[in-house]
């Protein structure tokens, strides 16, 4: 046992001896260690810096290798550009060329009124009404005299019937020479006179049919048609008004029944100066923007230009036409062309 531990002591470690050597050493190690750290990171973010600002010029590099490619794509839409601008350049509105204040060609009451603002509407549709009562009754009166005229006209053409047979025997019997000369005289004027009274009723009778007619078509002015076909823009009149087309009154009086226009007939004017008007031509090529949508690009034409000038303004009046019809497009609209060179 005691070999066995002799044994186990000199084994062991005798730590007085190595603390002062052991810690020094342990220290340097661990200051050496930190340094050397220390310039690692460094280094190896000097490394990351130079790597990082190396690539960008290669990614400079990388768009100029590319640029060919879309340059193809580029050159062809080239040809249409120059057609697409224009130094002359003009401002209008858009008008209607058919444009009507429509109304009756007499003077009445307004009993019904049939549109309202932005009806659709076709030629020849009844707009409103008048009041015709008055017309009404006299063309009954009318038709009351035509049937008497005709009846009259029935029984003259019995009596000169019943005339002509009287002669006729009268004549037979002054043959026969049973009768006088004054009887057939007598019967005689008596047939020339129902004759002349049957040639007279008619007469009047025929002028009674043509008042009829003339009764109706006044009857027929009372109603307000449409003269084409359209949209109206304005409402300019009220039941119970009264309408007078020929002279502008107060208060219920009232010169028009409805405004209308003809959407297809729609156009813009515009004003071109008299220095540029040489650049204008008919049916040269036009560009027309809407101030409601500006981004909208119609395609239009030169339809005329006004062979007169404004003298107070110095310019020009050029009619431009659409090519084709959008109903986006409304009377009164600011709009803007470009005259393609």
């Amino acid at each position: 046992m005691s070999d066995r531990s002799s044994q186990l002591h000199s084994l062991s470690i005798d730590r007085s001896e190595d603390d002062s050597p052991s810690g020094a050493g342990f220290g340097t190690i661990a200051t050496v260690a930190i340094v050397a750290a220390a310039l690692g990171a460094g280094g190896t973010w000097w490394l990351m810096r130079g790597t990082a600002s190396e690539p960008q010029p290669e990614v400079i590099a990388q768009p100029a290798t590319t640029t060919p490619t879309p340059a193809p794509q580029e050159t062809t839409p080239a040809p249409t550009r120059p057609e697409r601008s224009s130094g002359l350049v003009a401002s209008g509105y858009v008008v209607a060329r058919r444009q009507a204040t429509v109304s009756a060609d007499l003077t009445g009451r307004i009993r019904e009124v049939l549109v309202e603002e932005g009806t659709v509407v076709e030629e020849g549709q009844v707009l409103a009404r008048l009041d015709d009562e008055r017309a009404q009754i006299q063309l009954s009166v009318l038709r009351t005299q035509s049937m008497a005229s005709q009846a009259r006209s029935r029984s003259l053409v019995a009596d000169v019937e019943e005339a002509q047979r009287v002669l006729d025997r009268a004549t037979t019997l002054l043959e026969r020479e049973i009768g006088s000369e004054a009887s057939v005289t007598a019967a005689r004027a008596r047939l020339s006179s129902l004759q002349a009274q049957l040639t007279a009723a008619r007469a009047d009778a025929a002028s009674i049919r043509e008042q009829i007619r003339s009764q109706e078509d006044l009857i027929d002015r009372h109603i307000v048609r449409a003269p084409f076909a359209g949209v109206v823009i304005a409402k300019n009149a009220q039941v119970g008004e009264i309408l007078s087309p020929a002279s502008a009154g107060g208060g219920f009086t009232r010169t028009g029944v409805a405004t209308l226009v003809d959407m297809q007939s729609l156009e813009i004017e515009v004003d071109v100066n008299e220095s540029q008007i040489g650049r204008v031509v008919p049916n040269q090529r036009v560009e027309a923007r809407l101030d409601a949508y500006a981004d909208w690009r119609i395609a239009a034409h030169v339809e005329a230009i006004i062979p007169t000038a404004d003298r107070s303004r110095a310019t020009i009046r050029v009619r431009v036409a659409f090519d084709e019809r959008d109903d986006r497009i409304l009377p009164d609209m600011a709009a803007r062309v470009t005259f393609i060179e």
